[in-house]
Formats: structure tokens, C-alpha cells, sequence
């Protein structure tokens, strides 16, 4: 990882500094938030939806910005470093936000477990902490995990988690080529994993089982909510008088929790410029769709 950390250190620090070269220009007519909430990023694979989220973070801004884990996928980097400069772009996005006055707290995941060795410090701003709290504007307390310490194959199966994490990737790779030939025939991009995911008994099973026990653990804890990451799949619901929260994922998903001025909590799912444009849709290139609510 001492390559990834020089690539953060080395980015200028001067607030007044141009827009480096390949980032997104920030919009000045960006929806305001008071909080937004991302996991799984997986900067450092090829699956990682960089230039999507790049236009999520131009086009939606907020006061509080919470990284819910698996930002940067340190399983992948060991294997190959894969590091193309839309990857370097996120990062510099996140750290000039930072410096314009956002707060973002840093809950690292299983595939970024290298920043839990740093938990208590900052990098360029960035608060990195095992676990959070966050009070939404109508006093909710929401208790901000990334999830993997209620993953019964990460905990005391690893090497088997290894193991889907290869399958994983293989299943994103023949999804990139579905994808790439269902562009060009101007279709929606569509996730072959995700579609798997909800099909296969055992898998449906396991997320409920999960969701379930956070869900729990938050209310022995006395929280009203819980919003975590961890099984790429975006969900907002009431279990047993507690609301859980799952951001989803920017390898196939690309949704993200926001919270209005307000504290009513919305589930965006984010539709590419491009995309929008491929399928000749009436509403604005680039906006939030599929809005989900409790």
C-alpha cells in the first residue's frame, strides 16, 4: 500500500490550485445534502465505476461525507496494482473537498483493512474512524459500520472469502463485456451479479441473515439505525423498529444514502451522463434515479 499512500501525500495541498488535469468540474448548480454516504468504491479494479462517481460527486454536494469501507480494494493491489488516473481523480475530488469546508469520516471495510491500523488520525483532512455515529438533522442516531464484522465467511472462513472475491471478479469481468456489447446497442447497463444474487436461494438467505443481525446488534446498542456496506446491495428498510440502511455499491450499482436538510433519508441511484444520453431519456443527463425511501 506504500504506493497508493504516495499517490494521496503528493497531491497539492494549495486550496487555491487549479482543477488538476482528468477531474471532474465541480457544478456550480450542485444539489445540496447534509450528509452523503458511499461504500464500496473498490478503487484499484477494474470493476470500480470511477467516472460515474466522479459525476455523482460533481453534481451532488453536502455537508458530511461518510466512505463506509471498501473504498480501496487492497486484496486486488496485492494481487496486480491497477491504479488508472480516474482512480487518482476520486481520490484528489475527495481530498479537495475536504479542504472546501466538507467533513468526511473514513470507516474502513475487509478490502481496506491497511486504514484500521490508522484509525484515530487523518489523512489530508479525512477522519478515519472503526465505526461512527451520525445524528441526522431530525435526531436520529445512525450507527455507521461497514458490515464485515457480521460476515460469518470473512471472520472465521477467509480463505474462503479469497476465494468469492476471485469468483467476484470473474463475474464482473464477463459482466464488463456483456455491458460493453449492450452499450453499443444503446441498451441500460444491467448487472449480471446482482441478477445471480437475487436468483440463488442461499444468497437471498444469507443477506437477510445479515441484515438481520445488524440490524439487531444497532438496536442493542440503542440506535434508531444502522447504515452499513459490505454485500453491494442498496436497501432501506424497518426491521423490528430499526431502520437499516445498505448504501449498495460503485462497482454495479452506483447508488448512495443522502440525507436532506430536513433528515429524511433517500437511497440515489445514479445514472451516467452517458448513459442517459444512449437512452435518449427526457429527464437530465447525469440525475438521480430509482429514488428509493423507507
Amino acid at each position: 500500500m506504500r504506493k497508493l499512500f504516495e499517490t494521496i501525500t503528493d497531491f497539492p495541498g494549495n486550496d487555491n490550485a487549479p482543477e488538476l488535469p482528468g477531474e471532474v468540474q465541480p457544478d456550480p448548480a450542485a444539489r445540496k445534502y447534509r450528509s452523503i454516504f458511499i461504500s464500496d468504491i473498490h478503487l484499484g479494479t477494474p470493476g470500480c465505476q470511477a467516472d460515474a462517481l466522479l459525476e455523482f460527486l460533481r453534481d451532488n454536494d453536502s455537508e458530511y461525507l461518510y466512505l463506509v469501507g471498501d473504498i480501496i480494494d487492497g486484496w486486488q493491489l496485492r494481487r496486480r496494482w491497477y491504479w488508472p488516473q480516474a482512480h487518482n481523480d476520486v481520490v484528489q475530488k475527495l481530498l479537495r473537498r475536504v479542504r472546501k469546508g466538507c467533513k468526511i469520516i473514513y470507516v474502513p471495510g475487509n478490502h481496506d483493512e491497511f486504514a484500521r491500523h490508522f484509525v484515530g488520525h487523518q489523512f489530508g483532512g479525512i477522519d478515519v474512524q472503526e465505526e461512527a455515529v451520525h445524528v441526522t438533522a431530525d435526531g436520529r442516531r445512525l450507527w455507521v459500520i461497514h458490515g464485515d464484522y457480521f460476515d460469518a465467511v470473512v471472520q472465521h472462513a477467509r480463505w474462503l472469502a479469497y476465494v468469492g472475491d476471485h469468483l467476484y471478479d470473474l463475474t464482473l469481468r464477463m459482466n464488463r463485456h456483456l455491458n460493453s456489447l449492450r452499450a453499443r446497442l444503446g441498451l441500460p447497463y444491467w448487472s449480471l451479479s446482482a441478477y445471480l444474487k437475487d436468483r440463488v436461494k442461499k444468497v437471498v438467505s444469507y443477506v437477510n441473515s445479515f441484515e438481520e443481525a445488524v440490524a439487531a446488534e444497532a438496536r442493542r446498542r440503542g440506535h434508531q439505525g444502522v447504515l452499513c456496506g459490505h454485500i453491494h446491495r442498496a436497501e432501506m428498510r424497518m426491521i423490528d423498529g430499526v431502520l437499516y440502511c445498505n448504501d449498495g455499491d460503485w462497482v454495479e450499482s452506483r447508488t448512495a444514502l443522502v440525507e436532506h436538510a430536513d433528515g429524511h433519508l433517500e437511497m440515489l441511484a445514479w445514472q451516467p451522463d452517458r448513459e442517459a444520453l444512449l437512452q435518449n431519456t427526457p429527464a437530465p443527463a447525469g440525475q438521480a434515479v430509482g429514488a428509493i425511501a423507507p
